[in-house]
This record gives C-alpha cells, structure tokens and sequence, in this order.
C-alpha cells in the first residue's frame, strides 16, 4: 500500500472535501485488464515509485498486470472524475492463508480518500480475510493500516553489501556436487520441483508455475549464464539464481534454494559465494541485495556474517480475524 503521510492523516478526516470525493469515485474490479489499462496502470506505478522511492507493487505484482486472465487474481481500478488514479491487485490463491494485496493512489490524486477507498474495497473482495503489503514500510502506510483493522504480520527486509573490493572466497562444493547453468525450456520441469520441494514452507515462492517461470524469462533483465544449478548424480539439488538491475547497478540474488535432502552440508554457502563472485567479477556489479524474513534468524545471521545489512524493510499487515 502506498499514500503519502498527509494523505493517510486525511483519509481518517471527515469533511465536504472527502464527501465530494466520494462522490465522484468509483472502483471497478475485474479479473482481466485491457491494454490501455494495463498501461494505465504503469504509469501510475511509475508516478509513484518517482515519488515514494520504490515501487509499490512486487514484482509478481506488475507481472500478473500482462497476459490477460489469472487464476485467482483480481484488480480493483479506483477512478475519479473519470481518471484512473488508483490501483489495487488482490490475489487469492494460496490454498490456507487470506489474499493477499497491494494498492496505491496516484501521487497527483492523494489527500482525497482514496487509499481508503481502495483498502475498504479489497477487504469487502476478500471476504475481509486479508494481507497487505507495505512496501518500505512508510509510516503513512501504517496508519492506514490502523484504519483499516490491520495488524502488523510480517518484516520483509531487503540487505544490501558492497561488492567492490569485498573478499569473496571461492566456493567449496560438497563432494559428489557439480556446477552447471540453467537451460532454458529443458530445465524448466526439474528446476520447478527442486523450488517447490526447496520453499515447500514458503506459499509465494514455493508455488511458482510453469507460467509463472515463463513471465520471468521473457523480462529483458532474464540470464541464464547467471542462473547456476548444482547437481549430484545427474539429479538437481540446489541453484542460485542471480538478477541484474542495470539501471541501479544491483546484483541480486534473487533465490537461492536447496534440496531439502541436502541442507546442512554446505551447498547453500558455496551457491551463495558462486553468485555474488558472478555478479561482482563477470557483471562488475558494485551492489548486492537480497531479501529475507526477518523472522528467519538462522539466514540473516549468515547473510550478516558475509557482509551485508538492512537497507529497507517491508512489512505485510492481515486481518486478526
């Protein structure tokens, strides 16, 4: 969720100007977007990350935007006088946890309601059993949480580490592993149960699908030099993916898993080195980044230990009921 700091104090303000507002709002919901819609939409983001400093919306977010229809994906479009000037995406699919949302005004149109309006509306679609990103974790998007009745659930943090210069040691394989980078099409399957089986206790990495590993690799930032699977006997037991964010100069490692068969003995550590020496000495990135469950103690202590720090948070928000 993304408002700004007054806007939030106002939306809990009752008044001509609000009524007004109200009165000319309307938010549509529909379960597939136009393409003047979907453009609609990023230039919204767009207007919003220049103002709040990061994007509002995830990137599985802004994936789901594209491609017409999605099972168990919604997206509510806040319009007023006739403008789109908010956006929301509730997405339902996970089979025990509530759906879970991201919403956000364009920064032109806050002060008026609106992040309410929408936050209002996503819980009236979800049968208000929700979960709501706020990315960055604002203060503005706290206190409408509070108006909404959410209760603070989950801290997401991103960790950064400087890459120039750093001292990244060779990585030791367990005995038996050897190295490869993903193939494209002929990997897909075998990568896919090594993620599930990998974040079987993570619902939104651990459910990824064949469409959505095909949304990825068809986003220009996709490489699968930098895409490193570790197998043991011809079978897949652990990968690396890395990801470039060539405009900011990030290298990310954008997931690491292993075979649960396999935790313990190291590989996670020599995936980890293996990465973050690509992404310094072959893409010369001066950055690297990360992000891991604050609750995940046992990762932060080593992601802490190789040198990186918190750079920024997230926090998730559902309903207590």
């Amino acid at each position: 969720m993304s408002d700004s700091g007054a806007a939030a104090q106002q939306d809990a303000q009752q008044g001509d100007g609000l009524a007004a507002a109200s009165l000319a709002r309307r938010i549509d919901v529909t379960d597939e977007l136009t393409p003047q819609q979907v453009h609609d939409v990023l230039r919204i983001l767009d207007a919003a990350a220049a103002a709040d400093g990061r994007q509002a919306v995830s990137e599985q977010g802004r994936l789901q935007l594209r491609g017409g229809r999605r099972p168990g994906v919604q997206h509510l479009l806040l319009y007023t006088g006739g403008v789109l000037a908010g956006y929301g995406q509730l997405e339902g699919t996970d089979p025990v946890e509530a759906p879970a949302a991201e919403f956000v005004v364009h920064p032109e149109y806050r002060r008026g309601g609106h992040g309410r309006a929408l936050g209002d509306a996503l819980l009236q679609e979800s049968g208000h059993r929700l979960r709501a990103w706020a990315h960055g974790g604002h203060p503005a998007a706290r206190h409408l949480a509070r108006l909404l009745g959410l209760a603070l659930f989950r801290e997401l943090r991103q960790l950064r580490m400087p890459l120039t210069g750093a001292d990244l040691p060779a990585p030791q394989l367990p005995t038996g592993v050897t190295i490869r980078t993903f193939r494209p099409g002929e990997d897909d399957a075998g990568w896919l149960a090594l993620n599930a089986a990998a974040f079987a206790h993570h619902p939104e990495q651990g459910s990824l699908t064949q469409r959505d590993l095909e949304d990825r690799k068809s986003q220009p930032w996709f490489d699968p030099h930098g895409f490193f699977l570790a197998e043991r006997a011809g079978q897949l037991v652990g990968f690396h993916w890395t990801k470039v964010h060539s405009a900011e100069q990030l290298g990310e490692v954008y997931v690491l898993g292993v075979a649960p068969e396999e935790q313990g003995a190291g590989l996670g550590k020599a995936l980890t080195s293996l990465g973050l020496r690509y992404l310094a000495y072959d893409r010369s990135m001066p950055t690297a980044m990360l992000y891991v469950d604050a609750d995940n103690v046992a990762a932060v202590t080593v992601y802490e230990r190789l040198g990186f720090r918190t750079h920024e948070t997230d926090l998730m928000y559902r309903t207590e009921s």
